[in-house]
């Protein structure tokens, strides 16, 4: 994890926004009960949060069942968002359209029971869809669940994680973050209310012995103890704020991080008709992307966007130039349409300028913008790339929150996050988290009509 100065420039920002309300949540904690709901709380001129029982969950951390709480954030603005504990996921965004009717713009599941059947069952090579989630330890893929870290005192060690993705591993295993129970706590600022949630992952986590689902020869899992804390925060400017920050607690280990947030976007609406997105507009601040190979590697190297389909430096519909297959993709021997049946590749994000700085300082990664509703999602991050996704591998069978069959093209995802693979192509941003270090990293999803 890189430029630390500015890390810390963004925790000063942060400490007169988002991050305030941390302190603010002391002796502010929401109470409910089973049956009920909470008790609403004003933290600014129309905004509130409320919790409500969602159900039980297992845990494999606790090694039993933990209750499973949803959160309502609201603003004064028609805009809503709902967070449930279980993998600190992101249920539904409902924002209004030009005409002021909201709808929800994010896919997701009704009932806890599908999250933990569907979103990311932990069987393997079954990876599940990942709804709304928040993935890691490491977002994306690591090449046959294979990389080498530098150890204090001892150098290179091996690694391995569970195998879950053809021949690699998919945001952190079998059991990633979001097959898990977050603790939380609700959090009050200036302008803006929100939920914190944190998650502490042992030493060896997704380590299992020879023979287990993904592990045929074993796996060590992750080095190091980690703290994650995410915070959602909600404003009147309708900005829906990611706040992570990761503490390694070991004093001896390093280890690797990369984590992400997973929601399915469609501005027309999650209940819209079939393919909807496919005409919504596109725009990516990159100039270049990270070629892969059949099983969604990248090469290693950086190719240029300009001449090929994956250019959306100027608008272009999602679904304008999918189909392809004749393309030039700067990459020899590899259809990258093909090869992941649509879009499903990380951008490398262009340095920021004056003109692509946004709140807090972040860099414009995309947007998004839907012409029959005019509805527009603008994405800002200190991430170094955004995964965009297109849905690929929805073929029908899951019944969504309104109660329809999502299919391919449903929605799209704007991953903010370092590349995949990163631990093992050194010249890529690096993902490793030193031992006692603390990173920290934003993303605000901005939506306007």
């Amino acid at each position: 994890m890189r430029e630390i100065g500015r890390q810390r420039r963004l925790r000063r920002l942060l400490t007169m926004g988002l991050a305030a309300m941390v302190a603010l949540a002391v002796g502010g904690a929401v109470t409910a009960t089973r049956a009920q709901a909470a008790s609403t709380r004003p933290a600014a001129a129309g905004l509130s949060i409320s919790r409500a029982f969602f159900g039980f969950a297992f845990d494999k951390y606790a090694g039993h069942n933990l209750p499973v709480y949803r959160y309502t954030l609201r603003n004064n603005r028609g805009m809503s968002v709902q967070i449930i504990t279980y993998g600190a996921i992101v249920q539904d965004i409902w924002a209004p359209d030009r005409n002021g009717v909201p709808a929800d713009v994010v896919l997701g599941f009704k009932t806890l029971a599908d999250y933990v059947q569907f979103d990311s069952p932990p069987v393997a090579p079954t990876t599940g869809v990942y709804f709304g989630e928040t993935v890691g330890r490491y977002a994306n893929r690591i090449a046959n669940g294979k990389f080498t870290l530098s150890q204090p005192g001892v150098g290179p060690v091996n690694y391995t994680i569970p195998v879950n993705n053809g021949p690699n591993a998919l945001h952190g295993g079998i059991v990633g973050f979001g097959n898990h129970v977050w603790a939380s706590q609700p959090v009050f600022g200036f302008g803006s209310v929100g939920v914190r949630l944190t998650l502490i992952s042992p030493n060896g986590d997704e380590g299992y012995p020879a023979g287990s689902p993904g592990c045929p020869s074993g796996c060590t899992g992750y080095p190091a103890t980690i703290k994650v804390m995410v915070t959602y925060t909600l404003n009147n400017a309708n900005q829906l704020a990611i706040h992570y920050t990761t503490t390694n607690l070991s004093t001896n280990l390093n280890t690797v991080l990369n984590l992400t947030n997973h929601s399915y976007f469609n501005l027309a609406g999650e209940s819209s008709f079939p393919g909807s997105a496919y005409g919504q507009i596109i725009t990516i601040n990159a100039n270049k992307y990270t070629p892969t190979n059949t099983t969604s590697i990248p090469l290693g190297y950086l190719a240029s966007v300009f001449g090929t389909p994956m250019n959306f430096t100027t608008p272009f519909a999602m679904g304008a130039r999918i189909q392809d297959v004749s393309a030039n993709f700067n990459s020899p021997g590899f259809n990258q349409l093909l090869e992941a049946q649509g879009y499903d590749h990380n951008w490398v994000l262009n340095p920021r300028t004056p003109a692509t700085t946004g709140p807090l300082g972040l860099n414009l990664a995309a947007t998004a913008s839907d012409p029959g509703s005019g509805r527009t999602l603008t994405v800002w991050t200190d991430q170094p790339g955004v995964q965009f996704y297109t849905s690929n591998f929805l073929t029908g069978t899951l019944v969504g929150i309104s109660g329809h069959a999502y299919r391919q093209g449903a929605a799209y995802t704007f991953e903010t996050q370092h590349f995949p693979n990163s631990p093992n192509q050194p010249n890529f941003p690096s993902t490793e988290l030193k031992a006692g270090q603390t990173v920290n990293s934003t993303t605000i999803f901005a939506f306007s009509s």
